[in-house]
C-alpha cells in the first residue's frame, strides 16, 4: 500500500478553523486527520506546512505511521526544536496514516495501541459561557450543562467575549482592578450556582503576574476546585517551579506543548499533575501515547486536550482509551450552534454523550465517517503521486 494523494482543507466554522487533511492510498483507504490549531492563528500556517511535509509522505506505505513520523521529523529540519505550527502538521498526517492503517486491519486505532482501558470516557464540557462577560449571565450559564448531565465544568474567569473572536484573555499580563474583581466575583458565583453538583476546573491561560495570580488561587484552594490549568506559561519552567507544592489542587497544562520533549521540560518542574496533549498538536496519536505514558513515570495523569472540529474528538477518544492513567476528555457541547458551524462529520462523537459519558466507538480507524463532499469547496492544496 501506498499513499498517492494528500489533500488540505481549512473550513471556517462557528468561530474557529479547523484543518484537515485526507491521505488517498492505491488501494482505495483512505484516513483523514486534524491541526489542531482551529482557535487562535495559524490555521493558513499549519496547511501550508501539511503542504510542504507532503512530498516527504506520498509514496511512503501508511500501515508505517511511525516511519512516516520520522522521514518528515528526521528530514525537515525545523520540526527538530520546531514549534506548535509544524506539530500541528505532523500530528494531522499521523492521525491520518493511523486512521488507514486501523481500516486496513479492520480494528479500531486502540487497538493497535495495546487496546482500551474503557469503553466510555466521562466528559467535561467546556465553551458553555463564552457568550457572558457579566459575572451573574457567566455564572448562571453553567445551570445548562449541569441540567444536561455534565458532572464537570471548564471555564475562563480572565477572559471576555469579543464580536469574532472566541475569546480575549489576558493582554500584557495584567489584570485592570475591575477585571480582577470581576474574575473573583465570576468563580465565586460560579461555585455557589453549581454547589456540589459538578467538580469546577478554572483555566487561567497562562496570563497574569504573580501578585494578582496568588489570590486567585488561594480562591481556587479555598473552593477545592478540581484543577488549576495554565495558571502560568507552560514555557515558564522556573515559574512553575516555585509553585510545585504550593497548593493542593492539581495543576494542569500542555495544550501548547509539543512532543515528549517538551512534556519532560514540564514534568520534571515538579509543579504538573495533569499533562494535556493534544493529538491534533503534540505529535500525533503514538506521541500522546508516549507522553501518557511518560506521565506515568511522573506519577502524573493525562486529559487530552481537544478544542477543535469532531473529528479531532473521535481522534482524541481512541488515544484517550489507550492511555492508562487518563482523566476525563475535554467536550464543546454547544460549538455546533455557533453561526456558520460546519459539521465535518456524519458520525460525531458528541451526538453520543449521555449524562456526561461517551461511549467509545469501535469502528475501524478513529471511528469517524467525515463528510467528504460537503468538505469539497474548503479544500486549498491536492498533492497527487504525480506530482512528486
Amino acid at each position: 500500500m501506498r499513499v498517492t494523494n494528500i489533500r488540505a482543507y481549512r473550513i471556517p466554522t462557528g468561530g474557529v478553523r479547523p484543518v484537515l487533511v485526507e491521505v488517498t492510498t492505491d488501494e482505495g483507504v483512505t484516513g483523514w486527520g486534524e491541526a489542531a490549531v482551529a482557535y487562535g492563528l495559524g490555521a493558513r500556517a499549519a496547511a501550508g506546512a501539511i503542504a510542504d511535509y507532503s512530498p516527504r509522505v506520498i509514496g511512503q506505505d501508511p500501515r508505517y505511521p511511525r516511519q512516516v513520523y520520522h522521514e518528515i521529523y528526521d528530514n525537515s529540519f525545523w520540526t527538530k526544536g520546531g514549534g506548535a505550527i509544524a506539530f500541528a502538521a505532523v500530528s494531522a498526517i499521523d492521525q491520518a496514516l493511523w486512521d488507514i492503517k486501523g481500516k486496513a486491519l479492520g480494528v479500531p486505532v486502540y487497538e493497535l495501541l495495546g487496546g482500551k482501558f474503557a469503553g466510555q470516557a466521562q466528559v467535561y464540557a467546556n465553551g458553555w459561557n463564552y457568550h457572558c462577560n457579566d459575572a451573574i449571565e457567566w455564572a448562571k450559564a453553567a445551570e445548562r450543562p449541569l441540567k444536561d448531565g455534565y458532572k464537570i465544568l471548564k471555564s475562563y474567569p480572565f477572559a471576555t467575549q469579543q464580536p469574532g473572536r472566541t475569546l480575549t484573555h489576558v493582554q500584557r499580563r495584567m489584570l485592570s482592578p475591575e477585571e480582577l474583581t470581576r474574575a473573583i466575583d465570576r468563580i465565586k458565583l460560579l461555585k455557589k450556582v453549581v454547589g456540589d453538583q459538578a467538580e469546577l476546573m478554572i483555566d487561567l491561560s497562562g496570563g497574569i503576574n504573580n501578585d494578582q495570580l496568588f489570590r486567585v488561587l488561594d480562591l481556587c484552594e479555598e473552593l477545592n476546585v478540581m484543577w488549576v490549568e495554565e495558571p502560568l506559561d507552560a514555557f515558564n519552567i522556573t515559574g512553575l517551579k516555585n509553585l510545585a507544592g504550593r497548593y493542593k489542587f492539581p495543576i494542569a497544562a500542555g495544550e501548547r506543548v509539543y512532543t515528549r520533549n517538551g512534556f519532560r521540560n514540564l514534568l520534571e518542574t515538579g509543579a504538573i499533575d495533569v499533562v494535556m496533549p493534544d493529538v491534533g498538536n503534540c505529535g500525533g496519536v503514538f506521541e500522546l501515547v508516549q507522553i501518557a505514558a511518560m506521565a506515568e513515570a511522573y506519577n502524573a495523569r493525562v486529559s487530552p486536550h481537544n478544542c477543535a472540529s469532531t473529528l479531532c474528538t473521535a481522534a482524541s477518544l481512541q488515544v484517550w482509551a489507550a492511555c492508562a492513567n487518563a482523566m476525563p476528555l475535554e467536550i464543546y457541547p454547544y460549538l455546533p450552534e455557533s453561526n456558520g458551524y460546519v459539521q465535518v462529520l456524519k458520525n460525531a462523537p458528541e451526538a453520543r454523550i449521555r449524562n456526561g459519558h461517551l461511549e467509545v466507538s469501535t469502528d475501524p480507524g478513529l471511528g469517524a465517517e467525515v463528510d467528504a463532499e460537503r468538505l469539497q469547496s474548503y479544500c486549498v492544496f491536492d498533492y497527487k503521486q504525480e506530482a512528486a
